[in-house]
């Protein structure tokens, strides 16, 4: 990869739920091109200088789901296999749709070299992630057909329990050690991707299911979209022994901006300032280095700082980091590099 002695401005992004904004129930007149709805457009990522990202596949519950139930009072009911893969084709038929009618602005990548390929052609990239596995058999057929598609990245569990693991609730002031971990099958899917060279998140997995895929994954371990536990005592977020994993492993954090796994109580406040972000992102490099940092936003999944917005906002978080003291260096390795860096660990380039 061609490294740049200066910032480029360039962001690549580790989560964001904008195929779930187009795709399900979307508003009158949204659209990816230019749009006044949600947190990513086009138009609004080249202001904002986001390049590429990870375009997440996550399954909202049916609408008919009535009163379904589920074997942990916190957690949604599992959702069924038919419901999930028929979802998720219409999902990823969004995305392919979207790059097509992009003539060039937008590209599904596969690789590294796509996904500079795409930046320095004024594009963006978009790699496939399926957040939450509901829609793989046991058999594991469709995740052949979804890698022959374009899938590189997959986390297990969304917070719901799959035939793979069991993921982990929405709690605060908990750890993350709220269940089992893999199953047998969740195993079995681990190394498969390892062997397809498909990134694993673990962005939603509990401590169990973190420490078995620590022990049963030969890749780096990354948790796209989660926090410091110790700065904000969520489930959702990693501890520091977790961290010490993930920096062992040679692995990556991006920086989730959603508020309430930014603040110390939890609160769904939009008027978290953007220092709250970086005192996470101080964190975070303390403890796994500055190579191992990046971004992960969960735009359109989740409420974010206002002083942010959206996608357009990002050069605020970018202007606060350089006012805390980043140099020009380190924000290219937060912005774009450190996310390069992993995938080609992880893809094998």
């Amino acid at each position: 990869m061609r490294r740049l002695s200066i910032f480029d401005g360039k962001i690549f992004d580790g989560h964001n739920d904008t195929l779930l904004r187009l795709t399900v129930n979307p508003r009158e007149g949204d659209n990816f091109f230019d749009s006044v709805h949600g947190h990513i457009d086009l138009a609004r990522a080249r202001q904002g200088g986001m390049a590429g990202g990870f375009f997440a596949i996550f399954l909202p519950n049916p609408p008919d789901e009535g009163g379904a139930s589920s074997p942990h009072p916190q957690f949604p009911a599992p959702l069924d296999l038919h419901y999930a893969q028929s979802l998720t084709f219409k999902m990823m038929a969004t995305l392919f749709q979207l790059e097509r009618e992009s003539q060039g602005q937008l590209r599904v990548a596969r690789s590294v070299a796509d996904i500079i390929a795409a930046r320095e052609a004024g594009a963006m990239s978009a790699v496939l992630h399926l957040e939450g596995a509901e829609a793989i058999d046991e058999d594991l057929c469709a995740l052949e057909v979804f890698y022959q598609a374009g899938l590189r990245s997959l986390g297990p569990v969304w917070s719901r329990p799959t035939i793979f693991a069991e993921g982990v609730p929405f709690l605060h002031r908990h750890t993350p050690d709220t269940g089992a971990g893999l199953t047998e099958a969740g195993k079995r899917l681990v190394q498969a991707c390892n062997a397809r060279r498909i990134m694993i998140d673990l962005s939603h997995m509990n401590e169990a299911g973190f420490w078995d895929v620590a022990k049963w994954s030969t890749a780096p371990l990354v948790a796209t979209h989660s926090n410091a536990w110790a700065l904000s005592p969520s489930t959702r977020n990693l501890t520091d022994k977790q961290l010490d994993a993930i920096r062992d492993s040679d692995g990556m954090v991006g920086l989730n901006f959603a508020v309430l796994f930014l603040r110390e109580d939890g609160a769904s406040d939009e008027d978290t300032a953007i220092d709250v972000m970086v005192d996470h992102i101080d964190y975070l490099v303390s403890r796994v280095g500055i190579e191992r940092v990046g971004f992960g936003s969960d735009f359109d999944g989740a409420p974010v700082p206002r002083a942010i917005g959206d996608v357009s906002g990002l050069p605020r978080l970018v202007d606060a980091l350089r006012a805390r003291g980043y140099g020009a260096d380190e924000l290219q390795k937060l912005c774009f590099d450190n996310w390069m860096r992993v995938l080609k660990l992880t893809w094998g380039e």
